[in-house]
């Protein structure tokens, strides 16, 4: 029934690892090019240090957001801490906007006002290569894992990206992309310094690459926060969810039905049903109790709450 969230329930492990590449990845990039910054002086070079040290905090956070959205159940939360995974994804992106745009902002801005010439060009170059290259592979983890689900959902890997409840590996695909563009801008600006012996074109790189994740960060932040208020399930689940229901022998019609999702590939699932015949009260009430315990065997329903329906509602169609 609801097969489609399960994949991205399961999908779990996969974002895991996806995380802990981009982290090794971002590690490393990051100390280079802050060495490869102090040896050349370059404004573009120090923005990109500052976005790999940005991204390199990010995926802590996405670590921990991982962890703390396992925990189990308990009293205080009986629908679990799957939320917690847009809490700490939203303070990743928070994090970018505030050190990797900020920083690359100001220092260009800074670079035009107090031009500083850089030098030894070929090690921002080397720097640059090597970054591209593990950008390139981080990249193509989280490229893959999102366009195989996006496959399996029958959307085109823009949307899936835009709609998974997996924020983890969106930020993933997000950064590593912002990164891989920051290096071209980055390039550019070194090599405009070089060839005409102005600081402008590397100051405006520098200032590009923050424009560039101020995006990305805003991007990230609206969709945490769509998720933290309470965004409903995708349409296609919906409908599977719905059509479950109706296949159900003690079911006559369904007349709401609303899946709220409750961490990544998690939902909780509220709806009203008109069951078959005229039973008792406490006849219903044992159907009704069946059919949520029906509904939270599924690995990606987290809670389920069902109530009759009035007999003037409208019934959903499938």
């Amino acid at each position: 029934m609801t097969h489609e969230v399960a994949r991205e329930s399961r999908a779990g492990g996969e974002s895991l690892t996806t995380v802990i590449v981009a982290l090794g990845a971002n590690l490393l990039i990051a100390l280079a090019k802050s060495v490869a910054a102090v040896v050349t002086g370059a404004a573009s070079m120090l923005a990109e240090a500052a976005h790999s040290w940005a991204d390199t905090g990010n995926e802590v956070f996405l670590l921990i957001a991982h962890r703390k959205a396992d925990r189990p159940p308990d009293a205080a939360h009986p629908l679990g801490y799957g939320r917690e995974v847009y809490v700490w994804s939203l303070f990743a992106a928070i994090g970018l906007f505030a050190v990797g745009a900020g920083v690359s902002v100001t220092h260009g801005v800074q670079e035009l006002m107090h031009p500083e010439p850089a030098a030894s060009f070929t090690v921002a170059y080397v720097v640059l290569a090597i970054s591209f290259v593990l950008e390139g592979a981080s990249f193509a983890q989280a490229w893959r894992q999102l366009r195989g689900q996006a496959a399996k959902r029958q959307r085109t890997l823009r949307e899936h990206v835009l709609r998974t409840s997996d924020p983890t590996v969106r930020a993933v695909f997000f950064e590593d992309s912002a990164a891989l563009v920051g290096i071209v801008i980055a390039a550019a600006g070194i090599l405009g310094h070089q060839l005409t012996g102005s600081v402008v074109p590397d100051a405006v790189g520098s200032i590009l690459i923050g424009l560039l994740l101020g995006v990305v960060a805003v991007v990230l932040i609206e969709r945490n926060r769509d998720f933290l208020v309470g965004e409903t399930a995708d349409p296609q689940v919906h409908r599977m969810v719905l059509q479950a229901l109706l296949e159900r022998p003690e079911v006559a019609r369904v007349t709401s039905l609303r899946l709220e999702v409750m961490g990544a590939g998690q939902v909780l699932v509220v709806g009203a049903v008109d069951l078959v015949g005229d039973e008792p009260e406490e006849q219903a009430s044992h159907a009704l109790a069946r059919l949520e315990a029906s509904l939270r065997q599924r690995p990606a329903v987290v809670g389920a709450v069902l109530s009759l329906s009035e007999p003037d509602e409208p019934s959903l169609e499938p």
